[in-house]
């Protein structure tokens, strides 16, 4: 056969097919072609161990922290506090080359934000790599002033590492995405109810906490949401499943070419856009063209979509207006044997995260679980509780389900602080609220030409000046006080 002037010759190849089986066709190509495939695989592999080892190197100075958050009794911010605080948090994201991370081993810190109810005492907590905590500590109080943040030790560390255990039994599962995270979830801001003049939120962590607290002694649930700051990557994906829906508004504009190609259309269609053009300018108005690409716009938007498809579409467009990070959710329940009932709370949890669902957008659905019911159950569903346990316990991300991105309103509305008017019970608030010291209180302690003496009660250290001056106690508990006169001190 002649192309052009490449003569090709297909005999042999008809000869080689028809002489052969199938099989052996394969077990050929396999022998010539194959070790171009195999030799991919283990240079990703290669590639894949050598990243995971230099990260192991990376990471082994770093320290984790745990810290416990109380929010005032009294609490009128809604989430968006919240979302703000996650803005915040964003600026931890570093952008590494090449060189940061196959050289370096560069990784990512990232955070896990966490609620946890023990025997129905309920604690909202955040654990951040050191480097991080005066961030973390400052987007908290930049909206929460009077909270209180104190590092308590890892709750997880009382826990069994490993299944079947004497003591203990657990469930745990992820959570992930019904569908692709373009789509939207519902935030808190569809929670909110217009029921006189003012605009009233139905916080949805009431029912949330509700399924916390409705544990005893002996049981434990555990919730943490993990993020990592992440670039604008995802945006593209977003934009172009946007464009999925929508159709390609290019081809649509350029439709004229599809009625008539190569010279043709030419011939009939630029005399078209000539006279058009022209008649634009003498009587005003765009360009043909524009007026073209708007008509289709405008087409796609009234016959294409549907009202709620064009909703979906500009929550979508909403979504990638806001910050996003790369998350995921993973919940735990643990109990004593002799108390071990997973339904009570495990169902009153999954039905909490379904009021953020959207049937005809998205869902947050358990994507992976430590149940299986085929084929050696029991020794496998030991093996998985021990699995998940450590992901839980380490805070891993790349364990279990597949991870997602939410935008930081998203995020808000799954972690947020309650409200006050949330009546759930044994949620820990402070209970005092912070002041100012007075203006004139001295903040000089005097310690030159001082005499030392020892009180009996409360071994109190007392330092002198000279008589008439200022006097100033300090007691072992680290109390100061200040007195003016020697009457006064007394």
């Amino acid at each position: 056969m002649d192309i052009g002037s490449v003569n090709i010759d297909l005999s042999y190849a008809l000869v080689f097919f028809q002489e052969r089986t199938a099989f052996e066709i394969v077990m050929s190509l396999i022998a010539n072609i194959g070790w171009i495939v195999l030799a991919y695989f283990l240079l990703y592999l290669m590639v894949y161990f050598w990243k995971e080892y230099k990260q192991e190197i990376y990471k082994k100075d770093w320290k984790w922290v745990l810290l416990a958050i109380d929010v005032p009794s009294v609490n009128m911010q809604t989430p968006k506090a919240v979302e703000q605080m996650f803005s915040h948090l964003a600026g931890a994201y570093s952008e590494p080359n090449i060189a940061d991370k196959f050289r370096a081993g560069f990784k990512q810190r990232w955070f896990s934000f966490e609620i946890v109810s023990i025997e129905g005492y309920i604690q909202f907590l955040v654990r951040t790599e050191e480097t991080f905590r005066d961030l973390v500590e400052a987007a908290i109080y930049a909206q929460y002033p009077e909270a209180e943040i104190i590092e308590v030790e890892d709750y997880t560390q009382e826990a069994p590492d490993r299944f079947p255990d004497d003591e203990y039994d657990m469930w745990s599962a992820d959570f992930g995405l019904a569908e692709n995270f373009a789509f939207p979830i519902r935030t808190y801001i569809e929670f909110e109810h217009n029921i006189s003049k003012d605009e009233i939120l139905k916080d949805p962590m009431g029912t949330f906490l509700e399924s916390f607290s409705r544990i005893g002694a002996g049981e434990q649930v555990w919730f943490q949401i993990l993020l990592e700051p992440t670039g604008n990557s995802w945006k593209e994906k977003v934009i172009k499943k946007i464009k999925d829906m929508v159709g390609d508004m290019v081809s649509l504009t350029g439709s004229n070419k599809k009625a008539g190609g190569g010279m043709a259309g030419i011939i009939t269609d630029e005399p078209k856009k000539a006279f058009a053009e022209l008649g634009k300018q003498l009587f005003g108005g765009g360009t043909a063209e524009g007026e073209t690409a708007k008509t289709a716009k405008d087409t796609v938007k009234t016959t294409k979509l549907t009202p709620g498809q064009s909703k979906i579409l500009e929550a979508m467009e909403k979504k990638i207006t806001k910050i996003g990070f790369k998350t995921k959710m993973r919940a735990v329940y643990l109990a004593r044997k002799e108390v071990f009932k997973p339904a009570r709370s495990v169902n009153a949890l999954i039905g909490a995260i379904g009021q953020y669902n959207i049937p005809s957008a998205n869902s947050i659905v358990p994507t992976s679980s430590v149940s299986t019911n085929y084929f050696m159950k029991e020794s496998r569903n030991h093996s998985k509780k021990t699995k998940a346990m450590s992901a839980y316990k380490k805070r891993k991300m790349n364990v279990g389900g597949n991870s997602f991105v939410f935008n930081i309103e998203e995020l808000a509305t799954v972690w947020h602080f309650p409200m006050s008017y949330v009546k759930t019970p044994l949620v820990q608030k402070t209970q005092g609220k912070r002041a100012e010291p007075p203006s004139g209180l001295p903040v000089e302690i005097i310690s030159l030409h001082h005499e030392e003496y020892v009180a009996e009660e409360g071994e109190k250290r007392e330092h002198k000046k000279n008589k008439g001056q200022n006097k100033t106690i300090i007691t072992d508990a680290g109390d100061v006080a200040y007195f003016s006169s020697d009457e006064e001190y007394g």
